[in-house]
């Protein structure tokens, strides 16, 4: 009897936990595995002395370590995000590991207490070029390009609020504009090899459907994806079970259907008419207009330099992706061995255009794990001038790295197009999430700047951050990447504005572009 009635108060007190656990919309796992999902939350708990002692340590896990998840779940819950008794990185023998050279006197730098920590562009996106919708981008940090089909809609929705309530932008992706991606957010609208949402039947591109899809949502800017880092020349892909009857009818596309985009634009076939394409996109809409591509072999680099340099054609910025970014499917040889490595790419790309001084007449921005501090500030320092973050964002609003994107099955809905999975999102709460993850990294970047002593992270030069290269002996990043004296810095009129701007015009960051 005894034993009846203590049987049934334990399964009283799991029906309570999992009413509770369905109900509640603070943690997605729980909502679509009650009680169960509870176990996760345990080994995390004790993840530290599991790692210890039988599994790895908190520097071994990839794609994001253990530690670098534990930042990002802390920011975006702004919980207490410090660490405490000492670093885990063997700091004199880790081959490629930074180290930023503090400054032991600085001038002017901004207020850090600021809750909204922002951190605008040191350059007007398009302004060089005359754009006719030329602006300042109001944030160094923006969410990168993550699609509709890839991520579920209520992934994208939390994504887009997180964007809007933290002053940020986000990529469409190449999937195409979706009502999802209209909450609010700034977009840059990503057109693809695919022409999602832009397309004519057969396929190709359709100006008249891109003047519409950018006349109906705040889009700010264009980007045509070239390539991304982590399967280059390949073109997107989308298994059959994530294509929706909704997704499908936002791409063109037959539902159910495996979607492998092409691996090379029809819209043109050169530089020279890629160059043509871009400002055909930009007089039509008034947008600035650039290019997103991972690096491989330079000789595109190098004639869009050669034809940039005319001054009557050119891109308006340059998204570089690294082959360590993120993806939701791609072949194994793509992921491990196609493209170059961000730091090694991005510096490539810098120094084919800082050659013929065009740098400060381009915006260039860098994505491919960038949404860490460290690497962000070591990405400024190359020369960047923004920042894309993708699965640092995914991770902020819920993703715990099951690494499942490519199964439909991503336990915590936002990889997934299954509706079960999907309700485990609470999207208000999860954008709150976002945008505090994405005001904390201005914030740390704005800390490491001043550490250095400039007012901004692209005053980071290439000779405040050393690599580690061998037992007890490190290198400039300009020693490392071949940068010659000035390359990776702004122009002083550049270099000016943007400390005025951040330490002795307060409200100059509200005031439009003129």
């Amino acid at each position: 009897m005894r034993a009846r009635s203590i049987g049934a108060a334990a399964a009283t007190a799991l029906a309570l936990v999992a009413a509770r656990d369905l109900v509640q919309k603070k943690h997605a796992l729980l909502r679509n595995f009650p009680v169960i999902g509870h176990a996760r939350y345990l080994l995390e708990t004790i993840g530290p002395e599991l790692r210890q002692y039988v599994v790895t340590s908190n520097e071994e896990e990839r794609p994001f370590s253990r530690d670098q998840r534990t930042w990002i779940y802390a920011s975006a819950k702004e919980e207490n995000n410090y660490f405490g008794f000492g670093t885990d990185v063997d700091v004199e023998h880790v081959q490629g590991h930074a180290y930023v050279k503090q400054r032991t006197f600085a001038g002017t730098l901004p207020d850090l207490h600021d809750p909204q920590a922002p951190l605008p562009s040191a350059k007007v996106l398009g302004g060089p070029r005359g754009r006719a919708k030329a602006f300042r981008p109001a944030s160094v940090v923006n969410i990168s390009a993550m699609s509709f089909g890839s991520l579920s809609g209520a992934a994208i929705t939390a994504l887009n609020r997180g964007a809007a309530l933290a002053g940020a932008m986000q990529n469409t992706g190449e999937g195409g504009l979706s009502p999802y991606h209209r909450n609010g957010g700034d977009l840059i609208l990503q057109i693809g090899t695919s022409y999602f949402g832009c397309r004519n039947e057969d396929g190709t591109f359709s100006l008249d459907k891109l003047k519409d899809v950018v006349a109906s949502a705040p889009v700010k800017a264009i980007e045509i994806k070239l390539s991304q880092g982590a399967k280059p020349g390949l073109g997107g892909m989308l298994p059959g079970a994530k294509v929706t009857p909704e997704i499908a009818g936002i791409r063109g596309i037959p539902a159910g259907k495996d979607c492998a985009s092409p691996s090379r634009h029809t819209a043109f076939h050169d530089v020279d008419s890629m160059l043509d394409f871009v400002e055909l996109l930009a007089a039509e809409t008034g947008l600035p207009v650039g290019i997103k591509s991972a690096v491989g072999e330079m000789s595109f680099w190098q004639e869009l330099a050669n034809l940039m340099a005319r001054g009557d054609r050119g891109v308006d910025f340059v998204t570089i992706d690294g082959g360590e970014g993120g993806t939701g499917a791609a072949p194994l040889i793509f992921t491990d061995s196609v493209s170059l490595p961000f730091r090694m790419g991005f510096s490539r790309v810098y120094s084919t255009f800082a050659e013929r001084g065009l740098t400060d007449d381009i915006t260039f921005i860098g994505s491919g794990k960038l949404g860490l501090p460290e690497n962000a500030a070591v990405a400024f320092a190359l020369g960047v001038d923004m920042i894309n973050v993708a699965r640092e964002a995914m991770l902020s609003i819920g993703c715990i790295q099951a690494q499942k994107c490519h199964t439909d099955k991503c336990p915590t809905g936002i990889a997934t197009q299954d509706p079960w999975l999907v309700r485990g999102i609470d999207a208000p709460s999860k954008a709150t999430r976002a945008a505090v993850y994405l005001r904390t990294l201005r914030k740390e970047l704005l800390k490491v700047s001043g550490a250095v002593g400039v007012a901004h992270p692209a005053l980071i030069t290439t000779t405040d951050i050393e690599i580690m290269n061998g037992d007890y002996d490190a290198r400039t990043l300009a020693s490392v990447y071949g940068y010659k004296d000035g390359w990776g810095e702004l122009g002083p009129e550049l270099a000016q504005k943007i400390t005025a701007l951040l330490t002795t015009e307060p409200n100059a960051l509200q005031k439009p572009v003129g």
